[in-house]
């Protein structure tokens, strides 16, 4: 999982809206933006991940976005997840570019708790860092879901957790 924002960071406000319901000190951002590499093979490893935290933030009265490459979310299994299905909006079958971009455009709003979008190769780091700040304005979550594919594995790339921590690095 790669990992980078600021959780707990004091920024000031750029919004009026926000000035109004500050304090003078700053607001606590909560803008993060996290990719979640796994073998499509495993599919119980990003429930297990994801599926606590999702379900925590669709206690928010924000919307969950789902932008998908092909398959459409079940209406059961969003419930079956303990998902709140009248919070769950999903898009479905955007090309990579147009992910990045609409994820941008949803996290800069702020309507969105988290937005989840589905990646087939690594992020440039121009595109990862206007996802963060679009994060970090929006105050909410991004994640990255990028599966790597079977032979990756066989060559010597590890399924795993890519985890990056401005506080280590």
């Amino acid at each position: 999982m790669y990992t980078s924002g600021y959780a707990n960071h004091l920024t000031p406000s750029t919004s009026a809206a926000g000035n109004a319901a500050q304090n003078s000190i700053g607001r606590v951002s909560t803008g993060l933006i996290s990719e979640v590499v796994y073998r499509e093979d495993q599919p119980l490893l990003k429930q297990l991940l994801l599926l606590p935290l999702l379900q925590q933030l669709g206690q928010q009265s924000r919307w969950q976005l789902w932008l998908t490459p092909q398959q459409k979310l079940s209406r059961e299994w969003v419930q079956s997840a303990g998902l709140p299905l009248a919070k769950v909006m999903q898009i479905n079958q955007l090309s990579p570019c147009d992910t990045v971009e609409s994820m941008v455009r949803a996290l800069r709003t702020g309507n969105y708790s988290v937005v989840v979008g589905w990646l087939p190769e690594d992020l440039s780091q121009e595109e990862h860092l206007r996802l963060t700040e679009a994060a970090e304005e929006g105050n909410a979550m991004g994640f990255i879901m990028r599966p790597v594919r079977g032979d990756s594995y066989r060559r010597g790339q590890h399924p795993g957790l890519k985890i990056h921590s401005n506080v280590y690095h």
